[in-house]
């Protein structure tokens, strides 16, 4: 294992650290327990926003603090869903009166410490609500989940919902929007290659070299299937494939396209299957109206990459189009 780290134990807090260190305009770390925060206070009235996950897929959640997005961020240990009491110290953080929406990747562990998380602080009067992302249209009931993974949809919640949560909307709003997401927005991946864990030391499966697993979860957890390594182009058609029948986008739609890399990517890759799923879309009659392409959901040091779309209209293209001053998302 050749790792840029001092340990496998100090990896989670020398990553906050160092994360919080230089971007200190933005985020504040805490300690105990662990979390991220924005580096000034939600603004007094606003509906906070709160994510959070096993950590390994930077710069998910923490990259994604700031002005238009999330109040706080909660990192798990590598892979590992955050524990409740972090949680809760992130939810009573962010408050600012409004109440606050967890944005939940569905995973068991995730799911199941948010909600002993959000018991806790209603014991406290905070108004707490939860969205469930689960965008994976490769597999229902995996290794880690019940029902469909929550991947690289999430950016997607995390900014509309939190443009939607600038502009003032009420906690039951910006519920139903980032629920709306969740409803419009399916995603597939590949793998060409495994990550390692650092405490465990090892790649997390195997791949021959000419071997891809399609449909991968962002854990390594088993896609569809593995087949024998094809063009750029013809991965992507048998990704985007099941997105576009899964979401049931068609001719006249107008859609957001989203190339995310899973960390071990050249963005030199990313933009030849960016390439080849816009030109399919368009075939469609689909009309891409809004893009994002990069590593923004990744898995450690794998290689491959995901495929996002997510059906717009008027509302979801102004909300994500609205200003976002975080360290992964600028404009």
């Amino acid at each position: 294992m050749k790792k840029l780290i001092n340990s496998p134990e100090s990896v989670l807090a020398q990553t906050v650290e160092g994360f919080t260190l230089a971007h200190s305009d933005l985020v504040e770390a805490h300690t105990d327990p662990v979390f991220i925060s924005r580096a000034t206070p939600t603004p007094s009235g606003k509906v906070a926003l709160v994510s959070g996950g096993g950590s390994g897929h930077e710069p998910l959640h923490g990259g994604f603090v700031g002005d238009g997005m999330l109040d706080a961020a909660v990192p798990g240990a590598m892979f590992t869903s955050p524990t409740p009491d972090q949680i809760e110290a992130a939810i009573k953080h962010a408050d600012a009166g409004a109440g606050v929406l967890n944005i939940v990747k569905n995973y068991t562990g995730d799911v199941m410490n948010f909600e002993m998380a959000v018991e806790l602080a209603e014991a406290d009067d905070i108004n707490v609500r939860s969205v469930i992302v689960n965008d994976d249209v490769a597999v229902e009931d995996s290794t880690w989940t019940a029902g469909r993974r929550g991947v690289a949809g999430t950016v997607l919640v995390e900014k509309i919902a939190g443009a939607a949560a600038v502009r003032g909307d009420d906690l039951d709003a910006v519920t139903t929007l980032a629920q709306k997401v969740v409803d419009n927005v399916r995603s597939m991946g590949v793998a060409l290659t495994a990550c390692t864990v650092p405490h465990a030391g090892e790649p997390s499966f195997t791949l021959a070299e000419d071997e891809i697993e399609i449909g991968i979860g962002i854990h390594g957890e088993p896609g569809r299937e593995r087949i024998k390594l094809r063009t750029a182009d013809e991965i992507t058609e048998l990704l985007l494939g099941p997105v576009v029948e899964d979401l049931g986008i068609g001719n006249g739609e107008k859609a957001l396209l989203f190339v995310n890399g899973m960390g071990g990517t050249p963005a030199s890759e990313l933009y030849i299957v960016y390439r080849h799923a816009r030109k399919l879309l368009e075939d469609q009659g689909v009309e891409v109206t809004r893009s994002l392409v990069g590593n923004y959901v990744t898995s450690l040091e794998m290689q491959g990459a995901s495929i996002t779309v997510l059906r717009l209209d008027e509302e979801l293209t102004t909300l994500w189009d609205a200003p976002v001053k975080t360290a992964a998302l600028n404009w």
